[in-house]
C-alpha cells in the first residue's frame, strides 16, 4: 500500500474505532489492513495502537501523529479538490442522513433542486430517528435533531426551529379532566420519546422563571408519527411538533391543551451537521450551501 492511502487508513481507523470497519470503508481487507498498520509502525519506529483480542486503543506517539496527519491529508485533499474542481462541477456520491420525520415535507424537494443544479453528484439518502455518529456510520452530511448526534466533533448549523405543542383527543379528557394548569399535568399520562432522547419533562415559561413539570408516560417511542397515531388512538397525552399536527387540530380529531401557557422549548431545532475540518470535498460544501439557501427561502415544495 502507498504511504499515503496508508496514512489515510490510519485516520480512518482513529475514527472510527475500528479495524474491521475502516478497512470496509476503504475496501480492504482486515489481512491488508493488518499489513499497512504493521508496515506504517515499522516505517515511523514506534507502535501506534494497543491491540487485544476485543479492543484496542492509542499510543501516545499515535495521538501525537493522528493530529499532523490529519492536517496533512486535509491539505492533500483541498489541493485535490481544486485541482479536479476546475472547469466542472462536483461530482460523486453524497451520503446523507436525515430525520425521518423531519424530512417529509420537505426532503424530496430538496434533493430534487440540489439534483438540478449539481447532477454530476450521486445522493444516498438515510432516514433514520436513531443516535448516529457521522464518521463512523459513513456519512457526509446530515439534517438531524440534536438528540441525533453521537458525537461533539460535528459542526452544526440551524436550519429551522419546529413549535411544539399539547394535545390529546376527546375520547381521552372523556376519562381524565382536562389540564387547566401545567402542574396538571402531572396526574396525566404522555405518549412520548424515550428518556434517553428527552428527559421526561414538559417545560413552562413565567415571568420569573422557567417551571418544569415531570410527565408520566406509558408508551414511549422514537418516532413522532407513532406517537401522533397513538394520541388519535385515545392514549394520552403528547407533546408533538405543529406541523404534524395541524391538520389533526383544524379537523377536530385533536385538541390543543394549555394554549395560554408558553412552553419554554417551544421548538425543535433542524440542523445541517457535518465533520468539523476547515477542508471540505466540494459535493459537500455544495451540498450545504444548497441546503442553506433552500431553507433560507422557507423550504416550501416547488410548484
Amino acid at each position: 500500500m502507498e504511504y499515503i492511502e496508508s496514512l489515510r487508513l490510519f485516520r480512518a481507523i482513529v475514527e472510527v474505532k475500528n479495524f474491521r470497519r475502516a478497512g470496509e470503508m476503504m475496501d480492504l481487507s482486515p489481512s491488508v489492513v493488518s499489513r499497512a498498520i504493521a508496515s506504517l509502525e515499522e516505517r515511523l519506529g514506534t507502535r501506534l495502537f494497543h491491540r487485544s483480542t476485543r479492543q484496542f486503543s492509542l499510543t501516545e506517539a499515535a495521538e501525537r501523529f493522528y493530529n499532523g496527519c490529519t492536517r496533512i491529508l486535509d491539505d492533500l485533499d483541498c489541493l485535490e479538490a481544486d485541482a479536479a474542481s476546475q472547469g466542472r462541477l462536483p461530482a460523486g456520491v453524497l451520503r446523507l442522513v436525515a430525520h425521518t420525520t423531519a424530512a417529509l415535507t420537505w426532503l424530496a424537494p430538496l434533493i430534487a433542486s440540489f439534483k438540478l443544479k449539481f447532477p454530476s453528484i450521486t445522493v444516498d439518502a438515510t432516514l433514520t430517528e436513531r443516535p448516529v455518529d457521522l464518521t463512523a456510520d459513513g456519512y457526509d452530511v446530515g439534517i438531524i435533531m440534536p438528540f441525533m448526534l453521537a458525537t461533539d466533533l460535528a459542526v452544526t448549523r440551524l436550519l429551522q426551529r419546529l413549535p411544539l405543542v399539547i394535545v390529546t383527543t376527546q375520547a381521552y379528557l372523556a376519562r381524565r379532566p382536562r389540564p387547566r394548569h401545567p402542574a396538571d399535568l402531572e396526574d396525566h399520562v404522555f405518549v412520548t420519546v424515550p428518556p434517553s432522547m428527552h428527559k421526561p419533562f414538559v417545560t413552562f415559561r413565567t415571568e420569573h422563571e422557567n417551571v418544569a413539570v415531570p410527565i408520566h408516560y406509558e408508551i414511549t417511542s422514537n418516532n413522532p408519527i407513532f406517537n401522533r397515531d397513538i394520541v388519535l388512538q385515545g392514549f394520552g397525552i403528547a407533546l408533538l411538533p405543529i406541523t404534524l399536527v395541524e391538520h389533526d387540530i383544524k379537523a377536530g380529531r385533536l385538541i390543543r391543551l394549555l394554549e395560554q401557557f408558553e412552553v419554554a422549548d417551544t421548538a425543535a431545532e433542524l440542523r445541517l451537521a457535518y465533520m468539523g475540518r476547515t477542508l471540505l470535498p466540494p459535493k459537500v460544501r455544495a451540498f450545504i450551501d444548497h441546503t442553506s439557501q433552500f431553507f433560507e427561502g422557507g423550504a416550501e415544495t416547488p410548484p
